[in-house]
């Protein structure tokens, strides 16, 4: 019971992200990706860019901010199952990065959102 509501939870944010990333210009192609690699919350297109998004909710009072929850084996997961993508869609050529969406709530708007361009990179 509590995991399908973590999954609302979690989707919420993601629809947060989305629209917040709409209103920059990325156009979101995909939601929630699961290959052998892991999941991908978000992909979406920055002009020419393939980019994959990891989307990080932290409550107010939260021991450590939304981006630097991604551990290091998330980090790597999140390289995997990017690196899946590209193969099984054959864009091994195509310019891509890894971007973390951290959301915090706001003061004077409902949700302070944070962009980490390439925040994830491939050893």
């Amino acid at each position: 019971m509590a995991r399908e509501g973590s999954r609302k939870l979690g989707q919420h944010y993601e629809g947060v992200a989305a629209r917040y990333l709409e209103s920059k210009g990325i156009r979101i192609i995909e939601r929630n990706v699961h290959n052998r690699g892991g999941e991908i919350d978000l992909i979406g297109m920055d002009a020419e860019a393939l980019v994959f998004f990891e989307v990080r909710f932290r409550a107010d009072g939260a021991l450590v901010d939304p981006i630097s929850s991604v551990s290091a084996v998330k980090q790597q997961r999140l390289v995997r199952a990017a690196s899946f993508y590209l193969h099984r869609h054959g864009l091994w050529d195509r310019v891509s990065r890894i971007d973390v969406i951290g959301i915090t709530p706001g003061h004077s708007s409902k949700y302070r959102i944070q962009w980490i361009k390439n925040a994830i990179q491939a050893d």
